[in-house]
């Protein structure tokens, strides 16, 4: 079948070498998505693994259109009845971009209309709408006059991975951070720290990653575990399969942040992601932090907004004179959004990636040390 995998901007090549290894093929990049086939398990593995996904679909048809009534008919012509049943509910999730198909929520209405109709007219009764919690979550997206109807397969975002216990302001969206650790390369065979650690997400992710542990836990509700065609115990053996893949080493993971509560909330989501006995999180200012050798270091330094452009800008060359002074032996990257900012740390670039965070362009650097 034709799989679906959305991402955030910035991700997709990592995405793919995750599909690889999930056991996708004819991958095609897209952007802010991956496109792939795969079987039954390999849409297990995709919701189970891959870390930098967002969601899953399962694309059940592409086709042109020219106006609402062909729309209209094109899904309507759709095989509705051999995916589910009377007993079913379904919602419709629509998006649209161009001038010929505007408004989404006129879409999402023709297509459940066409979904109902065809019902009725095979056996005189309709399966009801439940937009919250569907059997059957089906998507839509328009592209000018291309269309493309899927099945989302997981529901809830994948980033949602369930061990947040609490947080702490503008929290780093998990398969973010997941994919900036991807990018780095990093694999736990070295120390490895976040000295301003905020809700710790940076570090649950890197663990997390290092040990080869599923992305998701076993009982998460996944939107293909209430479709007829879920098999129960391809998805148990599945997952246990991926437990069994789990590595065992030894890792050095260090937090810290100077916020007290910032500490307590990432202890929270340690305990809650079970991780508390490999991290070590203290309360500490990284302009007082002298680091182990070799160590890898990723900064997601706080954006605070009383400051004025000034102090940021200052903020910024303190870290890299940090770096430069006491970091010497390090691996330092800096994740993020403040652009100008950036260009205030002065020390060599190995390499930037182009990333987005919440909508706004963000950049992840790598340094070196002249």
């Amino acid at each position: 079948m034709k799989l679906l995998a959305k991402t955030l901007e910035g991700l997709e090549d990592v995405l793919a070498k995750e599909i690889a290894d999930v056991g996708g093929t004819e991958i095609k990049i897209l952007k802010r998505a991956v496109q792939y086939e795969g079987d039954r398990e390999c849409l297990y593995r995709s919701n189970i693994m891959l870390r930098t996904a967002l969601r899953i679909l399962v694309v059940k048809k592409t086709f042109n259109v020219r106006d609402d009534d062909h729309l209209y008919e094109q899904i309507k012509s759709i095989p509705w009845e051999g995916i589910m049943t009377l007993n079913d509910t379904f919602a419709i999730d629509a998006t649209s971009s161009g001038e010929v198909f505007t408004h989404s929520k006129y879409i999402a209405l023709k297509s459940k209309d066409a979904i109902a109709d065809r019902f009725v007219e095979k056996f005189g009764k309709r399966p009801n709408v439940n937009v919250l919690e569907p059997t059957y979550r089906i998507t839509i997206h328009i592209r000018d006059t291309r269309a493309t109807l899927s099945l989302d397969s997981s529901a809830e975002s994948l980033h949602m991975r369930g061990y947040r216990a609490n947080t702490v302001d503008a929290p780093m969206n998990e398969a973010l951070a997941a994919g900036i650790l991807l990018l780095s390369r990093w694999s736990g065979d070295t120390p490895f720290m976040d000295p301003m650690c905020g809700s710790g997400t940076i570090l649950i992710e890197a663990a997390r990653l290092a040990l080869n542990h599923p992305t998701q836990k076993k009982d998460r509700y996944f939107g293909f575990k209430r479709w007829k065609s879920y098999d129960k115990d391809l998805y148990e053996e599945i997952y246990q399969d991926q437990l069994n893949k789990r590595i065992d080493k030894k890792l050095e993971i260090y937090g810290q942040d100077k916020s007290l509560r910032s500490v307590k909330v990432t202890q929270q989501n340690l305990v809650e992601a079970g991780l508390d006995d490999i991290i070590s999180v203290i309360k500490k200012d990284f302009f007082k932090t002298y680091p182990p050798k070799g160590v890898t270091v990723m900064l997601n330094p706080p954006y605070d907004t009383r400051l004025k452009e000034d102090d940021i800008n200052k903020f910024y060359r303190n870290m890299g004179d940090k770096f430069h002074k006491d970091f010497i032996k390090a691996d330092p990257w800096i994740f993020s959004g403040n652009l100008e900012a950036l260009e205030e740390v002065d020390l060599g670039i190995n390499n930037v990636f182009n990333l987005m965070n919440g909508g706004m362009p963000a950049k992840l650097v790598n340094y070196y040390f002249d």
